[in-house]
């Protein structure tokens, strides 16, 4: 197979989302406002993680490079929506998409293996609550943080020079608000099989995999706590479990059913509904979710801000 680029098109048309005219300036207004959210929790997360210095601590730190991650991940995808909701030819050229399906790649990625090390932190703490301290050493936790970086600039770079190879010669519509890999592999007029089996081998070790260390390691803080009963303990660390584990779930349902199976006859709307979940609404979720709902970050923000009152004062 030769590996040179026979590309014809200079760019490509989003069709964008399945909605009516009358209805675009509704969900354009709806979506900004969803984005606007997401970033301003996510931004509020990693400032306030910054400045207090009670929350310098290995769970914040994977918190705080998660909401680096989500900030990100609706950025690649969401400005642009947004700009073609209100161009009259939604386009974007071939080097952007690629741009954007590496970046899309790169962060969805990297958010799977922050939410690993952040369910490891979250085993260690509970059931090694003793040795919490020596197991998850600042050289550990900056490790994982690193091995997390490699790792994904190592896959998306591999789909991105594996996508770039193929040829596109005639139809350049994707039935999507965003170049996502699976649809662009359907527009290729050359042979996609070897993608399509990087695309089943990679997910099973990028997706896969840190699923179900997740799971084992939400099974092993359960079992832990229920071996010492505690009513009080128990609710608190159902209540973190469960919601944890419900944006888990959102996140990796959805891509492990649209990017394992890339050979499917799976309905565009389906497609594109699945991919707003953990491109718009995942995002949005996971600061209420993780962050806004404790207590050691209500806490932060109320000495930040009764510090920056003490100052305006003095």
């Amino acid at each position: 197979m030769k590996w040179e680029n026979q590309t014809i098109v200079s760019e490509f048309l989003l069709l964008g989302l399945p909605i009516e005219l009358e209805q675009q300036n509704l969900f354009y207004s709806l979506f900004l406002v969803m984005y606007l959210t997401t970033v301003l929790g996510n931004l509020i997360i990693i400032i306030l993680i910054r400045l207090d210095s009670h929350l310098h601590t290995p769970m914040y730190l994977f918190l705080s490079n998660l909401s680096f991650s989500d900030l990100c991940f609706s950025s690649v995808t969401i400005p642009k929506l947004l700009q073609n909701m209100q161009s009259q030819v939604p386009s974007i050229p071939y080097e952007g998409c690629l741009t954007q399906m590496y970046f899309f790649l790169f962060f969805g990625d990297l958010e799977s293996f922050l939410l690993v090390a952040m369910a490891y932190d979250r085993y260690v703490a509970i059931c090694f609550p003793l040795h919490y301290t020596t197991i998850m050493s600042p050289q550990l936790c900056l490790a994982l943080l690193a091995l997390s970086w490699v790792l994904t600039t190592f896959h998306a770079m591999l789909h991105t020079l594996l996508m770039a190879r193929l040829s596109f010669c005639a139809d350049n519509v994707i039935p999507h608000f965003f170049c996502d890999m699976s649809a662009l592999l359907k527009l290729a007029c050359s042979d996609t099989q070897v993608n399509e089996l990087v695309i089943f081998v990679m997910g099973g070790l990028i997706l896969v995999i840190p699923f179900l260390l997740i799971s084992m390691s939400y099974v092993r803080i359960i079992s832990s706590i229920l071996k010492v009963p505690s009513a009080k303990g128990i609710r608190k660390a159902f209540s973190t479990c469960g919601s944890h584990l419900t944006v888990v779930s959102l996140f990796y349902g959805t891509i492990i059913g649209l990017y394992l199976c890339p050979s499917t006859n799976n309905s565009t709307i389906k497609d594109t509904v699945m991919a707003m979940m953990y491109t718009v609404v995942t995002p949005m979720l996971n600061p209420f979710i993780y962050s806004l709902r404790n207590r050691d970050m209500k806490g932060a923000l109320g000495r930040v801000f009764c510090k920056r009152k003490t100052l305006s004062f003095s």
